[in-house]
């Protein structure tokens, strides 16, 4: 009875060790399922924030780019008045050389007329002072009639030479001064058109500057909210770790919970069974009873190695923290070798403890459970139902282990039995 004493404070102390050695629990105390709910809420708002951001963005890309199609309308507009007023200045240009070549010509007509005129006027002149004599002494010394008509011709034809002449240099100047009064006229034209383009050109240079601006206030916006939505995708990020965190870390403590809860009640059996055995050896003294085990009446959990290295029963400490009293046997294997179930039942745990690594606990009914220890992964939780030869686990070395090995144990009616008494490789 003061074995079995031992052996259930043993038992107890492990798992409040465990549980109170790890780090987790620091933190756990504030970490709840309200605290859960609480930061998924604030990850949902910040999401919502982050669409929003999104949208706005996606909308002043919108604007950007009408803006920008806009711009490239108004530069396009922009290059077309300056051909128009380069165009309009190099024919006013034209204009005005036209003009100043008609002005050398009209000078020289205007001259050439004077020049006629004043002939005229000296033949006029001299015919005045001279009278009418000069003109029939003319026609008095002709020879001839013939030489006569010719003097009287000649003189005809002179005075109306003189005057088609002089109607011709006058419309000849005349002519001169329209063209150049036209080409003043076209050049001023020209100089109000390159006037109207240049003002065209001042109110597009003006509201393109106003788009231009309206277009760094949108690229700034738009940094301004990329920003943002970069912001909430951190803060998101972050909110989604310590979801995950807590979640763990909650986990962690429902695990330990269960564990310390499941390593109690063992203890509670476990009492209870050595009250039960003392009970019957006061009522049966120098008798000897004999029980069946039910031998090789379970599965080999370990299908890839048959070999023991360590047997049930007193044993030298393999390492620190590790049972002298060894409540199972060890199965040498490699890390990652299937571990199935001895037989089909319901896993009662599977969680991980210091001393124990990572192990899980199958109830086949009837008092009977086996154990499997050190493992190096899961594949069951607590509550699944599992048939015989499942896999539930892989070998590994977690907890107070020297080497990769399966750590398997029986337990009938709380208390740990030879396990060679069920299996055998």
């Amino acid at each position: 009875m003061k074995k079995q004493g031992l052996k259930i404070r043993a038992a107890l102390f492990l798992v409040t060790a465990a549980l109170a050695s790890s780090p987790v629990l620091i933190s756990v105390a504030a970490a709840t399922k309200k605290d859960v709910s609480s930061a998924k809420d604030k990850k949902s708002a910040l999401e919502q924030e982050k669409k929003k951001t999104e949208e706005a963005i996606k909308s002043l890309q919108g604007l950007k780019s009408n803006t920008e199609s806009y711009v490239k309308e108004l530069d396009t507009k922009m290059n077309d008045l300056q051909s128009q007023v380069t165009k309009l200045e190099n024919n006013i240009s034209s204009k005005q050389k036209s003009i100043d070549e008609t002005a050398v010509k009209l000078e020289e007509a205007q001259k050439t007329e004077k020049k006629q005129y004043a002939s005229m006027k000296m033949r006029i002149k001299y015919m005045y002072e001279k009278g009418d004599s000069s003109y029939l002494n003319l026609l008095l010394e002709a020879r001839s009639l013939s030489e006569l008509l010719n003097r009287a011709e000649y003189v005809s034809k002179i005075s109306e030479y003189d005057r088609k002449m002089l109607d011709q240099y006058v419309a000849t100047k005349e002519s001169i001064a329209d063209s150049k009064k036209k080409l003043e006229t076209e050049k001023a034209e020209l100089q109000e058109m390159k006037t109207q383009t240049e003002a065209k050109q001042d109110s597009v240079q003006l509201l393109l500057n106003e788009k231009n601006k309206e277009l760094q206030n949108v690229n700034a916006q738009i940094g301004e909210k990329s920003a943002q939505a970069k912001a909430y995708e951190d803060d998101i990020k972050a909110q989604e770790a310590k979801i995950v965190q807590m979640e763990a870390e909650i986990k962690k403590k429902e695990a330990e919970e269960a564990a310390k809860k499941a390593a109690e009640e063992a203890a509670r059996k476990a009492a209870a069974a050595g009250k039960t055995n003392n009970s019957t050896a006061k009522g049966n003294t120098g008798s000897t009873t004999t029980t069946s085990t039910g031998s090789s009446s379970l599965r080999w959990p370990c299908p890839a190695s048959g070999r023991i290295t360590s047997g049930f029963g007193k044993r030298k400490s393999p390492t620190a923290g590790a049972s002298s009293n060894h409540k199972g046997i060890d199965i040498s294997a490699s890390t990652g070798s299937s571990i199935v179930a001895a037989a089909g039942g319901t896993v009662s745990i599977a969680t991980y403890s210091y001393s124990a690594g990572n192990y899980v606990v199958v109830n086949h009914g009837n008092g009977l459970s086996t154990v499997y220890m050190h493992c190096s992964q899961l594949l069951v939780s607590a509550g699944d139902t599992v048939k015989a030869g499942q896999t539930i686990a892989k070998v590994g070395s977690t907890g107070y282990s020297t080497g990769s090995h399966l750590h398997f144990a029986v337990r009938k009616n709380g208390s740990y039995v030879n396990p060679s008494s069920y299996v055998s490789p």
